[in-house]
């Protein structure tokens, strides 16, 4: 339930005594890897859509403006552009990609199409000294970087010197350092590009100035004096999944409010080995807070029957979730607060961009939001965070390191690891097998090493012979993947004696399943969920 319940402005001007960087997004897939970047050297950043970045950017009152990428062409007609207030501002601005076209662009330089495309890995060579290097980068070296254009600049602004260039790209760093405005070809953002974020650092710190004192516990601080100043006495119902998200939002305002909050924990049933009773122990029983568990399991199996479309389960599990929810507020009664584990991108996502791959991703991962019927007033205390942040925040608050540290989860639980029929044999053979992986990975000491690992129930059966007899069960599949940012993963290279154990364990141990497979694809670059 990680949805706003209608869409809302990303949050802005909440930081007040914090310096900020304004990111101005112009489509590209890895936009929020900027303003994750940014935070990471603890100074806080905000995305906002181009078509509301003038608006944005005189509330924000940032340090320093950076122009992301984008799917768009400069030279095209009614292409976008950044706010013109943006460059009489006087304020240091980087341009990425489509950043740094429309920058040129709109300066006084050209940018045409038609020319060597460059996408991928590329090297650029370093031409000219620059704050935006510093020592990191010198002249004459090449450094590896993450290209993806088809245009490129043909002329440069008035006031602008080549500073690096790419086999496919004269002008693939460009700078003006006395207005301190800088543009690069390529995205720093990204990992494959393995000095990126020195330049975001020096930018950030050396050429705009900006402080680093972005910090959890101070947004820990921060957050609780505006959960209590939006809440006065008023009462708070918050849905309560399980997941890191709603733990620490749960956390966060309880410690602000403590018993004017409720929790109601709506169990589909679709959870993995245990779960239910996990949550119920900690914030029932060891944070005391007041917990509703409402056991529906029963009916999302009845509701799912037969359906094996996985757009349509979600739909169905959506909305049976939005109704049980709502009908255990009603009686809980009394609520006027309605409090969600909503972060940063789902904000962003929840906001018309340029219709960019999110729209169509966002589905994959949740549930969907709760009705406005419900006339609640919002609390969300982490709409300003990112999936990393909120970890952190979790273990500032002192979350187990079981909530914390967990691997990513899906709002539609085990039903979209089901890619046929759900059934509650399917969930309990998938349950039970995917208890015993995530123990094997626990027990060689790989769990924190794999970014998300899981199993899968797949729609085939095959014949096997398991000692004297012949069988006819199901193949389980077992992914697990790396990621550094959850945009890109590749699959984790288990030795095959592990994968022999493991197979050997679950075939034993399940019944049903006579067959284990390993799941050796990756993602490329802009591919977020893996569920």
């Amino acid at each position: 339930m990680s949805s706003p319940a209608k869409a809302a402005p990303p949050p802005t001007a909440s930081t007040p005594d914090h310096d900020k960087i304004l990111i101005v997004d112009f489509g590209s897939q890895v936009t929020q890897l900027i303003a994750r970047r940014v935070r990471e050297m603890g100074v806080y950043s905000e995305i906002v859509p181009f078509q509301s970045a003038e608006a944005a950017f005189k509330k924000l009152n940032p340090k320093a403006v950076i122009l992301s990428g984008g799917p768009e062409s400069v030279h095209e007609e009614g292409s976008p552009r950044a706010p013109q207030a943006i460059f009489d501002a006087g304020l240091p601005v980087l341009g990425i990609c489509y950043g740094q076209m429309t920058m040129a662009a709109q300066l006084g330089g050209k940018v045409e199409g038609g020319h060597h495309r460059e996408f991928g890995r590329a090297d650029v060579e370093v031409k000219a000294a620059s704050h935006l290097f510093e020592s990191d980068w010198k002249v004459g070296e090449k450094h590896q970087v993450w290209m993806s254009h088809g245009d490129r600049i043909t002329q440069m602004p008035p006031g602008f010197q080549v500073a690096g260039v790419s086999p496919n790209a004269p002008f693939a760093i460009i700078q003006d350092e006395k207005r301190k405005y800088y543009g690069l070809m390529f995205h720093p953002e990204v990992v494959h590009t393995p000095d990126g974020a020195k330049l975001i650092r020096n930018f950030v710190h050396k050429i705009a100035g900006a402080k680093a004192d972005w910090s959890m516990r101070a947004f820990r601080e921060e957050a609780i004096e505006r959960i209590r100043a939006q809440v006065g006495k008023g009462r708070v119902i918050c849905g309560l999944s399980g997941g890191v998200d709603s733990s620490v939002a749960a956390l966060l305002i309880h410690e602000a409010i403590g018993e004017q909050l409720t929790c109601v924990f709506v169990d589909h049933g679709l959870l993995r080995l245990n779960e239910a009773k996990t949550v119920v122990d900690l914030f029932r029983n060891h944070y005391n807070i007041p917990l509703v568990h409402a056991d529906a399991s029963e009916t999302f199996l009845r509701e799912l029957a037969g359906v094996t479309d996985p757009e349509q389960k979600r739909k169905i599990i959506g909305k049976l979730f939005i109704d049980v929810f709502e009908a255990e507020a009603k009686k809980i009664g009394g609520a006027e607060f309605l409090a969600q584990g909503t972060l940063y991108p789902d904000v962003i996502e929840s906001v018309s961009f340029t219709g960019g791959p999110s729209v169509t991703i966002k589905s994959h991962h949740n549930v969907g939001g709760l009705p406005a019927r419900m006339n609640m007033k919002l609390v969300e205390p982490l709409r300003e965070l990112f999936k990393d942040e909120v970890r952190k925040l979790g273990k500032e608050l002192g979350l187990p390191d079981v909530f914390v540290g967990r691997h990513p989860f899906p709002g539609p639980g085990l039903a979209i690891r089901c890619p046929g029929a759900v059934t509650k044999e399917a969930m309990d053979i998938l349950r039970l097998a995917d208890a015993i992986y995530l123990d094997e990975i626990r027990k060689a000491g790989l769990y924190d090493e794999i970014w998300q690992a899981f199993a899968v129930i797949l729609p085939v059966k095959t014949v096997g012979v398991m000692g004297d007899g012949r069988t006819y069960d199901h193949v389980l599949g077992l992914r697990a993947v790396t990621s550094v940012d959850g945009m890109t993963a590749d699959f984790y290279p288990f030795d095959m004696k592990f994968l022999g154990a493991v197979a050997t364990r679950i075939i034993n141990e399940v019944k049903g399943v006579n067959r284990v497979v390993y799941d050796v694809t990756s993602k490329p670059p802009g591919t977020i969920e893996w569920e």
